[in-house]
């Protein structure tokens, strides 16, 4: 309520302007008299929110008002701009395109605006490619094409949400099947219909000149895009920035929060001089996160490891660190910070982690330090004489990751003090010697016995549950890509199968409890885990291990004595198991770096 407030007072001190049409706005986007600001974020609507902005225009519905500034050739020419996303895809093309300065340097910029003006650019002249559910980030059918849709012969009925227009994004593919009582009408094409005589030729032409709900469905969207002057905006014409940024900052706060990190990011486009530094820091984010399996890093992430890399006093975002030596020591140290980011990534996607893994980003700071500051690349990763020192380094991470509290309050006065400590010391990853400083500031490495007792009950799904096995069985190598499977499979503790056993409901749901239960798990190989699918353990180990002996290494590596054929020495199993890993989760985390497995 404050925030609305506050934005309501601020633009009451503003010249209103006369509303425009989504056409003319759209036009004005086109040859680029509407701009965005490096302060802006990125395009993060989903498109849900998309069709509904749609709906709510149809309906005539208030979609807020907009506000810009107008800003002069004297000033414009401090800034960089970006154009509006267009053909959006959320991993290879998320960003707004950076704009050429302005021919005659006036221009206006999006203050408040940004998200429900990409939308309409991207419902009406262009596409949106987002992640389809449950599909890796790095399957190129992950994320299929798609273009707003209107069914216009869906009758105007609200739904539960009060939608009345059915609007929707779909493949041309989708679009095209024919399918009974629908037909999709691509957005796009009403764009190009000024003459309100278009919609009815178009209608004619589909054999839908006679459907009552087609022909009012087409003429409203016609109507509301062409006609309708629904775009209300106010107009700042200072060229005082800080008030503008105080503007900008105040109108948003009620909205999509703008990151702190977005302002600074805005400081350092601003005093970069070689390089733009937003195209770098975005480029290197993309970079990082279609590493291994995919990671989910942001542009926080990446400023705070140019500070603590470019060994910049304090790796705090304050405006203060963004001076302009500091960026100039930051830019002239980038392709060392970039180069030792991207080697990161690629060594803990070896560890197996990945963005369902990583539950603190903060964590890697010290690990890319360490390899900055030892000038490490590529060879690191497979060199044979660095391989205990990667073990070191994990060890020392997934501890870390584990351990709860440890990334949290003091997170800056922490990482500039593992900095002082890797600085001061030379050869292999110095564990041992962060911990210590760790255990001082309250961050101690060794975990209490109620943790310990949290860990050995850790569920399927944690977040700690693939670092946590990884260091209980260092010897998998998670270079390939591995699944968490259950021992005994998840499909016989059906209830329906539990109940033909004769057991009581508490009986199942114990077991089904227990089922997803760390000592239920282990980690398997891809191709292993397919081939194994639903056989109970005891009977896949014979067919995978042939020999007596292996069978026999292998159950004990894996922790699995009392594996059987069904499920009448289940419990017997877990409590057993249960109580080996805890007294290696014991020895793992608390005892010695050195001991073995």
């Amino acid at each position: 309520m404050l925030a609305r407030f506050t934005a309501s007072c601020i633009l009451a001190n503003m010249a209103y302007q006369t509303a425009i049409t989504v056409k003319t706005t759209l036009d004005r986007i086109w040859k680029h008299d509407y701009v965005l600001p490096a302060i802006q974020r990125e395009f993060v609507w989903n498109p849900k929110q998309i069709c509904k902005l749609f709906d709510s225009l149809m309906q005539g519905f208030p979609v807020g008002s907009f506000l810009y500034w107008k800003i002069e050739p004297a000033t414009s020419k401090n800034f960089r701009f970006f154009d509006f996303s267009r053909e959006y895809h959320q991993r290879d093309d998320p960003h707004c395109p950076p704009l050429a300065k302005v021919p005659n340097g006036m221009v206006t910029a999006v203050l408040d605006g940004q998200q429900r003006l990409t939308a309409l650019n991207v419902g009406l002249r262009g596409s949106l490619a987002v992640k389809e559910p449950n599909k890796w980030w790095n399957n190129p059918k992950a994320f299929p094409v798609k273009k707003l849709y209107l069914d216009l012969l869906h009758e105007p009925i609200p739904d539960e949400e009060g939608a009345i227009y059915r609007f929707e994004f779909l493949t041309d593919e989708r679009a095209g099947a024919v399918t009974s009582g629908e037909f999709w009408f691509p957005v796009s094409r009403i764009y190009g219909m000024a003459e309100p005589s278009e919609p009815m030729v178009y209608l004619a032409e589909q054999g839908l000149g006679n459907t009552t709900c087609a022909v009012k469905s087409l003429h409203r969207l016609q109507a509301t895009v062409h006609n309708s002057p629904v775009i209300n905006y106010y107009e700042e014409e200072s060229q005082d920035i800080e008030k503008v940024l105080n503007i900008f900052i105040r109108t948003n706060s009620g909205g999509t929060v703008l990151s702190y990190s977005d302002l600074l990011l805005s400081i350092a486009t601003a005093q970069w001089e070689r390089r733009d530094a937003r195209s770098e820091i975005n480029t290197l984010v993309d970079a990082l996160n279609v590493t291994g399996l995919g990671f989910n890093f942001s542009k926080d992430f990446v400023l705070k490891a140019g500070l603590m890399l470019s060994d910049i006093a304090s790796v705090g975002f304050k405006v203060e660190n963004f001076d302009r030596n500091n960026m100039k020591k930051l830019e002239s140290n980038w392709s060392q910070v970039a180069e030792a980011l991207r080697l990161t990534a690629r060594l803990i996607a070896s560890f197996g982690l990945s963005r369902d893994t990583i539950t603190a980003d903060s964590a890697l700071l010290p690990v890319a330090y360490y390899l900055h500051t030892r000038k490490y690349d590529d060879s690191y990763l497979t060199s044979k004489a660095k391989a205990e020192d990667r073990k070191i380094a994990k060890h020392w991470l997934i501890r870390s990751l584990i351990k709860p509290g440890v990334w949290g309050s003091g997170l800056d006065v922490l990482l500039t003090a593992l900095r002082e400590v890797i600085r001061g010391t030379s050869g292999q990853f110095p564990d041992e010697a962060l911990e210590r400083e760790m255990r001082v500031r309250g961050k101690s490495l060794i975990f209490t016995d109620e943790e310990i007792e949290e860990l050995a009950d850790t569920k399927y799904g944690s977040h700690d549950l693939f670092g946590l096995l990884t260091l209980l069985f260092p010897f998998v190598d998670t270079r390939n890509q591995f699944h968490i499977d259950h021992v005994f499979p998840s499909a016989v503790f059906h209830a329906r199968k539990l109940k033909k056993l004769g057991l009581s409901e508490d009986e199942i749901e114990r077991l089904q409890d227990n089922k997803d239960r760390l000592s239920n798990l282990q980690l398997l190989q891809g191709a292993d885990n397919q081939s194994k699918n639903d056989q109970m353990p005891a009977e896949w180990i014979a067919e995978t291990c042939k020999k007596t002996e292996d069978r026999k290494d292998y159950i004990s590596r894996h922790l699995l004595d009392g594996v059987m054929t069904d499920l009448s020495g289940f419990e017997s199993f877990f409590k057993g198991r249960r109580q080996r890993l805890r007294e290696r989760i014991v020895a793992v985390l608390n005892g010695s770096r050195s001991s073995e497995i």
